[in-house]
């Protein structure tokens, strides 16, 4: 059998792929010398495994290499008889939805992937309820499966994590939470029983993708479920099952060190909680090493690749490399016009890195084309497109032909609902455009601002002292401003925000008592306090984080124990809690190193 250079990733080119059209068409990717013949001659149903694996090998190169649609029209004809090609064709899309949000988008993924299942549970091994309950009450061995069984039990655990993921993007309440988990859980036991199965067919050159998949999935399961608050974990816990961290991290980077067809999908797990769940759910302590090593071969065999170029940028903004993070996020822009949703991804990142230097004509500009071409969250592009402008002076905002009071106004009518809930940041940004619904708006204070700490921004931003600097100069002179106008009902909530930005500012700088006497402010002003209810469990948080940056190990918990469980009903509750429990498990982790270190 001839070997096939497709990328860095192991094809092995086997018989002519079959798939149900006459004819003949070839795939090329020119970047990589990469060519397959597809013959469209063979009868429907005679997709083999290992066929359908080297198909789906091209189609995932060809996606890393741009070929969105070609990728698509690879696996599509097959989604109803082979697992790989139903699980391909559905996981496309639901990475699709995921970026763009749009309702009609995410409908197609939910109906793809229910079409997936259904081909998956087709190939399932069929079990009778007697041999059910007797492996539930005796736990027997598992049954030997043909090799076509084992994968089907595979690729049905993956798409049911992945219905689960869409579930917890589109909602997350409580109630979300509980649903996304226990799709989870039936996930987890079926990965479970699949890794119990991991010495069989061990001679089958088909094996090799078989422990990938288990390694993403356990791996996957574990890290994400690690992040869940701990009053979500114990309600979980309650039907059976947990997550660690630590197996996780390690299943992931097996599954990313190998050769098989998930090794890619690993990599990019791992990615995306280094540099983007562990800023927006966590505290920011990103391991910025480990993300350059893991894209590091992948850039090189895919150097045009969109994926690769936006991975690069987002690194390049975590170290503060605003300059190279930009040149990257254009490239990615230019390198393809298919998905457009991914520049529309380059457009965020650009708004906020334009935001970081108060360049914010700029910002706005960013902050425009979201608002005319995405479809991910109206709501929270035009409040973001007003707060932007709310930064410039009145001759400026005239320029750009823009109305910010009507624009802050529409932002409620423009909130999405998923099964009747509301999206937590688009209610907080409902919530604060509210002053302008009035005849005589009451204007926001350092909108933008506040936006990017909703977003962990000062984090990113704190990287650049002198950028911090600037941003503190900028909520200073908005504490003086406030201080020489006249009070209104919202004066109290515009002062302890400004004192909690103006802390974030102080800590990243290094001045850390008086970032505690501002922190301290807002906490001491809570009864005073009549709309932003918010901003105390918050800002009791970043005064843990400050304990925990002074080595105050006992302080800092108490204070993020006290913000975890004082307060409740405030935005972005959940959001808080994440963030809360990732600095509670990063606390316990520099415990045991003391102690470590102390009996070494």
């Amino acid at each position: 059998m001839a070997r096939v250079d497709s990328g860095g990733l192991d094809v092995t080119e086997v018989n002519p792929c079959k798939v149900k059209e006459e004819g003949r068409s070839a795939v090329h990717t020119e970047e990589n010398g990469f060519e397959d013949s597809l013959d469209h001659s063979t009868e429907k149903g005679q997709m083999d495994l290992k066929t359908a694996l080297n198909e789906c090998s091209v189609a995932l190169c060809l996606f890393l290499n741009n070929k969105f649609s070609e990728a698509l029209d690879i696996l599509r004809p097959w989604r109803e008889e082979s697992v790989y090609h139903a699980m391909g064709y559905s996981s496309i899309l639901a990475m699709q939805a995921g970026m763009t949000f749009d309702p009609k988008d995410m409908q197609s993924a939910i109906v793809a992937l229910r079409d997936a299942l259904n081909t998956c549970q087709r190939m399932r091994k069929r079990s009778t309820v007697l041999e059910a309950i007797s492996y539930m009450v005796y736990k027997h061995e598992p049954k030997q499966l043909t090799e076509e069984e084992m994968h089907a039990e595979l690729c049905y655990a993956e798409l049911l994590l992945q219905r689960a993921v869409l579930t917890f993007v589109e909602d997350e309440s409580m109630i979300g939470f509980l649903k996304a988990g226990l799709k989870m859980r039936t996930s987890y036991l079926i990965f479970k029983e699949c890794e119990s199965m991991l010495d069989q067919a061990k001679d089958k050159d088909t094996h090799i993708h078989f422990v990938g998949g288990v390694n993403m999935g356990i791996g996957s399961f574990n890290l994400m479920l690690s992040l869940f608050p701990a009053r979500v974990l114990r309600l979980l816990e309650f039907v059976g099952f947990s997550g660690n961290r630590e197996v996780g991290l390690n299943h992931l980077h097996h599954g990313a060190a190998t050769t098989s067809l998930r090794s890619i999908l690993s990599t990019f797990t791992l990615l995306m909680f280094n540099i983007y769940i562990t800023v927006i759910l966590g505290t920011g302590e990103c391991n910025l090493a480990e993300a350059d090593a893991l894209l590091e071969p992948y850039a090189q065999k895919f150097p045009t690749g969109a994926l690769m170029l936006f991975y690069a940028a987002r690194i390049a903004v975590l170290k503060g490399d605003f300059e190279t993070a930009q040149r990257k996020f254009l490239e990615c822009i230019a390198v393809q016009q298919e998905w457009r949703q991914i520049h529309h991804l380059c457009y965020w990142e650009l708004m906020w890195i334009h935001s970081f230097q108060q360049d914010w004509l700029e910002a706005y500009r960013y902050a425009d084309l979201l608002c005319k071409e995405s479809k991910w969250s109206q709501a929270v592009y035009v409040f973001q497109k007003a707060s932007i402008l709310s930064m410039l002076t009145a001759e400026e905002v005239k320029k750009t032909g823009e109305d910010v009071v009507e624009l802050f106004r529409q932002v409620e009518s423009l909130r999405l609902r998923f099964a009747g809930k509301s999206v937590p940041t688009e209610k907080f940004a409902a919530r604060k455009a509210r002053r302008y619904s009035s005849p005589n708006p009451i204007k926001l204070i350092v909108p933008a601002l506040e936006m990017m700490y909703v977003w962990n921004g000062f984090t990113i931003v704190g990287k650049r002292p002198e950028l911090t600097h600037n941003l503190l100069v900028t909520i200073e002179k908005a504490e003086e401003d406030l201080r020489n106008a006249d009070p209104s009902v919202y004066h109290a909530d515009d002062q302890s925000l400004i004192q909690m930005l103006k802390g974030l500012c102080l800590r990243h700088l290094g001045r850390l008592e008086q970032a505690e006497h501002c922190f301290n402010y807002v906490i001491s002003s809570e009864k005073s306090i009549s709309y932003d209810h918010y901003l105390v469990p918050f800002t009791m948080c970043e005064l843990g984080l400050l304990y925990k940056q002074q080595g105050a190990v006992e302080k800092a918990v108490i204070h993020l124990e006290k913000a975890k469980l004082n307060y409740k009903n405030y935005s972005m509750e959940s959001r808080l809690h994440f963030r809360i429990h990732a600095a509670l498990t990063s606390l316990a982790e520099e415990k045991v190193a003391q102690k470590h270190s102390m009996t070494a």
